[in-house]
């Protein structure tokens, strides 16, 4: 591999793979060490520069704040298409919910500009096979989430003329089937034990699904798109969690004649309850959905959303806000586009007589 394997964390150490987000002893997600371990690259001003220069367009909130911090040769696809060379966009959703929340939206929301700034054709996998196997759903179950969960990402305004989105229990066969043998060829039991941590109680429908997730990374796998481009580069916009699969895609991709597939990797959006994890559908106490009413939004966010207030009324009036911690800020770090406005709401919220509750209502308000 081009790096060092992935290992099942020790006991009291964050994890982060695919399928779980948990920080160290109740902390926040480190990072830098995420870097380290994975052995991907910070994604760094020049580049961000870069994006703007080529493509004409202010960057992307989430490129100014460093949402998008990590990368694996996007420096090789920018110069790529410096040179005149297009390339397409991949990425997916495992569908385990009836609807995204919006957690689920950075990605897309991303792509969308990607897809805008650089005129580029992107393909969407909807990953129902998956779901069905490590969220004990039935066939029929997952394909129908998968259903639901392509209306919201098809309200997220991609350019239908450039746009493929696809289940895996519709479309896998043909190309994409003989590209999924090719991988699997390429990769032992101990390897993919190493990548992705399976033990003995797993299922081998999970040891066998990622070449699934590998090989939409190939233009040969959409033939019907990309006749005669087996050449095509492809760009992978996704939160880091997802990395361990496209680690090992891109140590498959040239043994098999294919560019290893580049990747722009995202923070994980938080939970309600606070950053120890990202925000998950299987507690919907922790996520805001996209189907959610204003009113709901509300009383989640004034129930459940971890706030940066002190831990008295006089230790607030003190200190002021916490807002390393205050959620509410974090996500209108996420969405509010105004840099201006948002320092305004930051310098507001330290103020002493700005208590939790007030906090809380300032965030609400200005984020609707």
């Amino acid at each position: 591999m081009e790096e060092k394997e992935d290992k099942r964390q020790q006991e009291g150490e964050q994890v982060v793979n695919p399928w779980e987000v948990s920080a160290k002893d109740g902390g926040k997600i480190d990072y830098d060490k995420l870097i380290d371990k994975f052995g991907c690259q910070r994604l760094d001003q020049s580049l961000v520069d870069r994006v703007q220069r080529l493509t004409g367009r202010p960057p992307h909130v989430f490129l100014r704040r460093g949402v998008f911090f990590a990368h694996r040769d996007f420096s090789e696809i920018l110069d790529a298409y410096e040179r005149g060379d297009k390339f397409y966009l991949y990425t997916g959703r495992g569908p385990s919910s009836e609807a995204l929340h919006l957690g689920h939206l950075i990605p897309f929301m991303f792509t969308k500009y990607l897809q805008d700034a650089f005129k580029v054709p992107l393909v969407i996998q909807l990953t129902d096979d998956e779901k069905c196997m490590w969220k004990n759903l039935s066939v029929e179950e997952s394909q129908r989430l998968a259903r639901e969960n392509a209306k919201d990402i098809i309200a997220c305004g991609f350019d239908i003329s450039k746009t493929f989105i696809f289940s895996d229990f519709d479309y896998v066969g043909g190309a994409f089937y003989k590209n999924m043998v090719k991988v699997a060829k390429c990769v032992t039991y101990n390897k993919v034990v190493g990548i992705f941590g399976f033990t003995g109680e797993d299922h081998i429908g999970k040891v066998s699904f990622p070449p699934v997730q590998a090989v939409p990374s190939f233009p040969s796998s959409f033939p019907h798109l990309f006749p005669g481009k087996d050449d095509l580069r492809c760009l992978i916009p996704c939160a880091i969690d997802q990395d361990p699969y496209f680690r090992m895609t891109r140590d498959v991709a040239p043994r098999i004649g294919y560019h290893k597939p580049a990747l722009i990797e995202s923070l994980f959006f938080p939970a309600l309850q606070g950053e120890t994890g990202k925000m998950s559908a299987s507690d919907p106490n922790s996520a805001i959905y996209v189907t959610d009413s204003a009113k709901d939004i509300k009383n989640k966010v004034n129930k459940h959303a971890f706030s940066g207030g002190q831990e008295s009324i006089q230790e607030h009036r003190n200190k002021g806000a916490n807002l390393e911690v205050d959620i509410p800020v974090k996500y209108l770090n996420f969405f509010l586009e105004d840099d201006a406005e948002l320092e305004h709401i930051k310098k507001v919220s330290l103020l002493p007589f700005m208590i939790s509750s007030s906090l809380m209502r300032l965030h609400f308000y200005c984020f609707f």
